[in-house]
């Protein structure tokens, strides 16, 4: 018995150590958890109160970086321009700031040329960055873009530029041509023909700041404000008959066929405008007793049916290398040819801003010596007068998303003026 008892004696005693170091390994491992590391000291910092609100509601891009240059937070906007990949900062400059930054306290701005993320063409993203300490341990970088600002500055030092060229050549001629005409003051043949020429030169100037009024409103205005149904027939009768003096003149003649039954939607003066300088063009740049012709269809589009009208030209033709700028303000592609036949070279730049401004597009087929085919596409006007009924609607669901450019994002289809060969035998306008 005795042995039994001390046997059972020593089996307690053990129980009870091995509780004991069990408790205390227990809390040791609990101690050793709460306790702060260096890693969580510096990977973990906290934003000072509100800073999170305001980095949200910012336009601009914005990064915060701690101590050791890892990201705390950054805007959806930092990821999209890519200055954020794999929680690092990309952009070695940027990144160079902040460090000077967290240094000696200084806020820093620089603007800076950033390749585009996804483009194979090289072009710049131009940003401005500031960098500014924000607390003791964190430093604050905001990036604004600028590359649409300078975009439209460079935009608006070319037309500048452009318009006071222009508007030089007409008035510097009526200077001269005053002089002539005060020097020949005893010839009444020479003050004849100066004065001819002063009213040449006076119609160009008009025309030349008419087109630069109406470049400006269809830029500024939303013609789908007052937009109406139009018949083609009506546009086109309108435009062969502002052309059909210089179309005698030349003995051109004129064509239109599948104009009826046609309507589109949009601003009745600046849709006349438009073709009526589709027309014009086609009749100044053809040669003597050549035949200009306009054609109409319907073709089926993604977004609602659309309207093709073709103006389609027997004349001199565009060059591969300028027809991706024809619709340039003020590019001519023969500068001499143009300035005979009066042009400004605002006419085209005036059909693309008021095919844009109504849901369309104007595109040109052409082959030098063959002539060219200039087609405007407008939504038809009972598709687009529906897409405009609904469009509340669909603004209320999806959060404003426009309609018109549903139109804009259709398929284009081939200009080439083969493609309206089964259109209705053209009435034939002399």
């Amino acid at each position: 018995m005795d042995v039994n008892a001390a046997v059972a004696a020593a089996a307690a005693i053990a129980g009870v150590l091995t509780g004991v170091i069990a408790m205390l390994a227990f809390r040791w491992s609990e101690r050793e958890q709460k306790r702060p590391t260096r890693t969580s000291l510096h990977t973990d910092p906290v934003l000072p109160p509100g800073v999170d609100t305001v980095l949200s509601v910012l336009r601009s891009s914005a990064v915060v970086l701690d101590e050791a240059d890892g990201v705390v937070k950054a805007s959806s906007a930092a990821y999209a321009l890519g200055l954020v990949r794999g929680g690092k900062l990309a952009i070695e400059p940027m990144l160079q700031m902040a460090r000077d930054t967290r240094r000696d306290g200084e806020i820093r701005q620089v603007e800076l040329d950033l390749p585009r993320r996804g483009t194979g063409r090289g072009e710049a993203l131009a940003v401005s960055a500031r960098v500014a300490p924000l607390g003791s341990r964190l430093v604050l970088l905001l990036v604004e873009d600028l590359t649409e600002a300078r975009r439209i500055e460079a935009v608006r030092r070319d037309f500048v530029a452009n318009v006071s060229h222009e508007l030089k050549t007409p008035v510097g001629a009526l200077s001269l041509l005053s002089e002539a005409v005060m020097d020949a003051s005893d010839d009444p043949e020479a003050v004849q023909r100066f004065a001819g020429r002063m009213q040449i030169e006076a119609t160009r100037l008009t025309n030349l700041v008419q087109e630069l009024i109406d470049l400006s409103r269809v830029q500024n205005d939303d013609p789908l404000e007052d937009a109406e149904p139009v018949r083609v027939d009506e546009l086109v009768a309108e435009a062969i008959d502002r052309c059909r003096h210089a179309a005698s003149t030349k003995q051109i003649t004129m064509a239109a066929g599948g104009t009826a039954d046609h309507a589109v939607w949009g601003n009745r003066g600046q849709l006349a405008a438009a073709l009526g300088n589709l027309v014009e063009n086609a009749v100044n740049y053809s040669p003597a007793r050549t035949r200009v012709g306009i054609a109409c269809r319907s073709v089926a589009a993604p977004g609602g049916d659309m309207i093709e009208i073709a103006v389609t030209d027997q004349g001199i033709g565009i060059s591969d290398k300028d027809k991706e700028r024809i619709f340039e303000r003020f590019y001519r592609v023969d500068p001499a040819r143009s300035r005979a036949t009066g042009g400004t070279g605002l006419g085209l730049a005036i059909v693309k801003h008021v095919a844009a401004s109504h849901g369309g597009e104007v595109t040109v087929w052409s082959a030098e010596g063959q002539g060219s085919t200039f087609t405007l596409r407008l939504p038809e006007a009972g598709a687009a007068r529906d897409r405009a009924h609904q469009q509340p609607a669909r603004d209320e669901r999806a959060g404003g998303a426009g309609l018109t450019a549903e139109a804009g994002r259709s398929t284009p289809s081939s200009p080439d003026s083969t493609a309206y060969a089964t259109l209705p035998a053209p009435e034939v306008l002399p």
